[in-house]
């Protein structure tokens, strides 16, 4: 682990404006992006195709054994290329490169080896440079697998930033699971409108346990002429019963608390998780334009599995 992570410190002494003019050319290419490489350069050409892809930068892989036998149709006009290959001079590497290059496609190498066949053969290099594996025979591709995963994350990480790509952006591309909902799920999203709880400032104590328990949030808004006036928890009643031997003239209002912490439905669920941590509460009245629209739950939220 430590001669990898030496290895990767080691790259940023590699870097040249080649680099610099690589991130341009693709950002400014009217085509597409494709990466190539064989062997354990294409499964890491793999994964740097989805990094681009999910940060806003249209990419294809094509495996460079695949490409002479049809797939290489997939490469057009105006198309930028990274080929990944360690050595640069394997056989199907000096097959490949000059047919990316027949259309007049731009050819960007990634190699360990920038007088290699694919060093000479590119426009620009990506100089994934490492003095040996990490294998303790310097033969199974560790350190420059590394070194050419790293040289793709950063490119991606550049042309993020020409993009101004944002979190917003990010969304987009990661719609499903934890990560796509944390991103993009809207209180308004989850609000269940058919319970939701309320009573009169001047409604009696047991009609207000009956609306706690029949909505089963653990709590309601008081509201009057439209208007949220205060809240009521299951732990007030519980308060409420400790401190009083009856309770028949009590009303709402007595009890509630009044100005209750309060959202807009647009907001994003993972802000207003925020606010339910912050203020250690379980619950948020919901308020649109003036008007009650019900209450969101942190157990609705952690079911949402945006936690």
């Amino acid at each position: 682990m430590l001669e990898e992570s030496e290895a990767i410190s080691e790259l940023a002494n590699y870097l040249t404006e080649d680099f610099a003019i690589s991130v341009q050319k693709i950002y400014e290419t009217k085509g597409r992006l494709v990466v190539t490489g064989i062997g354990k350069s294409a499964i890491i050409a793999q994964k740097i195709v989805a990094t681009l892809n999910s940060t806003g930068t249209p990419s294809l892989f094509l495996h460079a054994a695949e490409a002479v036998h049809g797939d290489l149709g997939m490469v057009q006009p105006g198309d930028i290329t990274i080929c990944i290959s360690k050595s640069g001079n394997s056989p199907e590497i000096k097959v490949l490169v000059p047919l990316l290059k027949r259309h007049g496609n731009i050819l960007i190498g990634m190699t360990s080896d920038k007088n290699s066949f694919l060093g000479k053969e590119s426009h620009f290099i990506l100089h994934a440079h490492v003095a040996k594996e990490a294998c303790p025979n310097n033969l199974a591709p560790t350190n420059s697998t590394t070194a050419q995963l790293v040289l793709g994350d950063a490119l991606a990480v550049a042309l993020m930033e020409l993009r101004n790509f944002k979190s917003e952006d990010f969304a987009l591309y990661h719609p499903g699971g934890a990560l796509g909902k944390k991103l993009l799920l809207r209180v308004q999203d989850m609000l269940d409108a058919t319970h939701r709880p309320q009573v009169s400032s001047d409604a009696p104590i047991k009609q207000v346990i009956v609306e706690i328990s029949e909505k089963r949030l653990g709590v309601t808004a008081v509201v009057d002429q439209n208007k949220v006036v205060g809240i009521i928890t299951d732990g007030d009643i519980r308060r409420m019963l400790n401190t009083n031997d009856t309770f028949n003239h009590l009303k709402a209002s007595d009890i509630m608390t009044k100005n209750p912490k309060h959202i807009a439905s647009d907001i994003l669920v993972a802000d207003a998780l925020n606010i339910l941590e912050n203020n250690a509460i379980t619950q948020l009245i919901v308020i649109d334009n003036g008007e009650y629209k019900g209450v969101l739950h942190l157990h609705d939220i952690l079911k949402e599995g945006i936690v």
